[in-house]
Formats: C-alpha cells, sequence, structure tokens
C-alpha cells in the first residue's frame, strides 16, 4: 500500500501539497510535525505535515520528502483550526497564516552553497579577477553561501560570476538546509579533578604565586563557590576577579579549570515572583465578584478603571484561578510600549512564570518561548504580547 502525505508550505498554495512518504514515516509523522520538502527545480521549504493517507495526487507525480524536522508536533490541531478558520476569514491560504504565525527561525531555509570541484584541473590564469578571488577562498573554506561571496566580491551581482565558474566546471552548486534556531549556550567553568585534594590545591597556589593574575582568578573562584555555592560563568568570574578573558582561558589550557556549557532561556526573569504581596481593597473585591459572576453565564467582561485604578490586581487574582486550575494564560496588550513596566509588576506576583513575545524578540527567543508553550514549562504559565502572540500554541 502506498502511502502520501498532505503538507502546508509557507507559500500562497490554496491547497495541500501531496508528497509521497514510506510506511515507516507513516507510522512516525504526527500533524503538526515540520517536514523538509522538494518543491520545483531546487527549492527546499520547511512544511507542515497536515494529513496522512493513500490517495495519490491526480494532476501531479509525488515527489518524497526530503527529511523529517520534529520528533514531537511544533504547532498543535488546535492551532491549525485557528489557522484555517484564519485563511477562510481573510480569504487568503493556509500557507500564508502559517508563515505570519511561526517565528522565522521555525522555518529552515534553502540557501544555495558552492564548493570547489576537486576534479577539475584549473588553470589560474584562465579565471577573470572576480573569479580567481571566489576560487582563493575556497583554498581556505570547504564551501561558502551565497551571501558569503556577497561580501568577498563587495557587490550584489554574483549569480552570474558563479554561474560562469559551474559552466567552466571550477565549481559545484549543491542546495543544503540550514536551521536558524540556536539555542544559547552560557560558558562556565569550576576547578579541575585533578586539583580536588587539599595538597594539590596548596601546591597549585604556590606553582601560580608568580602568576598573581591566575592566582587572583582561582581565589576568586573558590569565593564564590564557599559564599554562594552555584555554577560559575566565565563572564561573572572575569567580572569579579578584575582578570580578562585570556587569564581564564589561559588556565582552562593548562587543565587549571574545566570549562562547559549550559543551555539557558534568552530571555531571564527579575522579579520577587510574591503572589500574595498585596490584598484587594473593598471596590476592587466588588469588582472582582461581579467579573466572577458575569463569567458564570457570559465569555467577555469589561472592567472599566482610570489609569492607577488597581485593575492590574484584579487581573493577578483572575490569573491566579486559571493557574490554578493547570491553565495558561494570556495577557493581550495593544502596543509593545506597553509591555516593559507590566512584564515588571507581573513578575513581582509570578516570577518565573511570566513569558513574553512580540516582534521585537529575535527569532531565537521567540522560539524558546514557544517550546515552553508547548511544553507547558513552568516559564511560560503567563504570557505577555501583543497581536502575534494569538498564533502562539
Amino acid at each position: 500500500m502506498a502511502y502520501f502525505l498532505d503538507v502546508i508550505l509557507p507559500i500562497p498554495l490554496q491547497k495541500a501539497f501531496t508528497y509521497h512518504i514510506t510506511e515507516a514515516e507513516a507510522r512516525f509523522l504526527k500533524t503538526g510535525m515540520r517536514v523538509a520538502v522538494p518543491f520545483g527545480k531546487s527549492k527546499i521549504y520547511t512544511a507542515l505535515a497536515f494529513k496522512i493517507h493513500n490517495n495519490p495526487p491526480l494532476a501531479y507525480d509525488a515527489k518524497t520528502i526530503h527529511q523529517i524536522l520534529d520528533e514531537e508536533p511544533v504547532v498543535t490541531e488546535s492551532q491549525l483550526k485557528h489557522w484555517e478558520w484564519i485563511a477562510s476569514y481573510y480569504m487568503c491560504s493556509i500557507g500564508e497564516v502559517m508563515r505570519a504565525a511561526m517565528p522565522n527561525a521555525f522555518l529552515l531555509e534553502s540557501e544555495t552553497v558552492i564548493s570547489k570541484n576537486e576534479k577539475a584541473d584549473v588553470n589560474d590564469s584562465e579565471l577573470k579577477d572576480d573569479e580567481f578571488l571566489i576560487y582563493e577562498a575556497l583554498h581556505h573554506q570547504t564551501s561558502l553561501k551565497i551571501q558569503d561571496v556577497v561580501s568577498i566580491l563587495d557587490k550584489k551581482r554574483v549569480l552570474p560570476i558563479i554561474n560562469g565558474l559551474v559552466k567552466k566546471g571550477v565549481l559545484n552548486l549543491q542546495e543544503e538546509l540550514y536551521e536558524k534556531y540556536q539555542p544559547k549556550l552560557v560558558r562556565y567553568v569550576k576547578l579541575h579533578e585533578h586539583h580536588k585534594s587539599e595538597k594539590q590545591l596548596q601546591e597549585l597556589l604556590d606553582d601560580l604565586s608568580r602568576a598573581p593574575k591566575q592566582r587572583e582568578v582561582l581565589l576568586t573562584l573558590f569565593t564564590i563557590e564557599a559564599s554562594e555555592n552555584k555554577p560559575i560563568k566565565v563572564s561573572e568570574l572575569v567580572k569579579r576577579s578584575g582578570a580578562s578573558s585570556a587569564t581564564v582561558k589561559t588556565l582552562i589550557d593548562k587543565a587549571i579549570l574545566e570549562e562547559y556549557h549550559i543551555q539557558t532561556d534568552r530571555i531571564q526573569f527579575e522579579g520577587e515572583g510574591d503572589a500574595d504581596s498585596k490584598t484587594l481593597n473593598a471596590p476592587q473585591k466588588a469588582a472582582l465578584k461581579e467579573i466572577e459572576t458575569i463569567f458564570k453565564t457570559k465569555s467577555v467582561a469589561l472592567l472599566h478603571g482610570v489609569t492607577s485604578s488597581g485593575k492590574t490586581e484584579i487581573y493577578v487574582q483572575l490569573i491566579k484561578k486559571q493557574l490554578e486550575l493547570g491553565k495558561q494564560v494570556l495577557y493581550l496588550l495593544p502596543e509593545i510600549a506597553l509591555t516593559t513596566q507590566l512584564v515588571d509588576r507581573l513578575q513581582d506576583y509570578f516570577g518565573e512564570k511570566v513569558a513574553v513575545f512580540h516582534s521585537r524578540y529575535s527569532g531565537n527567543e521567540r522560539v524558546e518561548v514557544w517550546h515552553n508553550m508547548l511544553n507547558n514549562s513552568e516559564k511560560a504559565q503567563i504570557i505577555i504580547g501583543a497581536r502575534s502572540s494569538l498564533l502562539l500554541p
């Protein structure tokens, strides 16, 4: 039996496009996973798995998918229903909604990569100046992207030159996929295992008596470890010891310190996280009670109050009740400019549970929030965002 996959492509196609898949792929794939698929002559797009079935397309021969990019869905079924409604209401394709909804860093891109043809017998004197510069660069790097060639030649129109080299057999072209999202890794250091005993430590400090800066870094490390009992960042050690990064690197090279990395979110919270810090006054209690009464029969309530009249404290009480039910909360704002002050206030109540999502954040930061929401992480119980946050999972 043949298996086929309908995918959503991030382009203005009115219908899903169909690809051929194996039985093993059909068993593994779930709706909402990303797959890389060939489209047209040489383009590779990120698409979303939509529907698995056994019906081949009638108008064209189904190509095979390039690769599966996820182990679990990154888009939920309820999101897809929302996207379909948006596509219908605004008379656009679901692929256009997908491109608007997903952070750019989620959408793998197809980039043309050039490499040197090792089999070619090239006479340097036959190459024009620009061609020679590209050829020379490939002696030092195994491959170059189009953007690298633009930088090397300092001109935008480089495709004719590259095409000329391909025709001469000097270059090979290939289409490769690049994952745009890069996790943020923070550098930490600790004392190497070889120097853990008291005797070894004393010998080490004696040896470093002729290198006072290195000795100072080591003593600072011991002080932080003794007082704070937490992993020590390289940046923090440099700052507190007054030494340079080169000094720390020397200690790592000597195997006195050991370097390691921890993945961390780009958005860090600062706040007390004390949700019981304020009690409501009488008018606030009355408003909260009325809102809760309205919610028994209606899904929307309008709370009217002038600036600084205490509306946020009422929202905090409503948010707390939703969190106790195991739900997430979206706090939607009309514009990005209002987020900073509100983030500080809500973090005072809820601490690390508050996440922020809007267009001024980098692609990597938005991917982190997306993943945290999808996994119902403690770091994404309350989302503060502008319009684009309506499209989150």
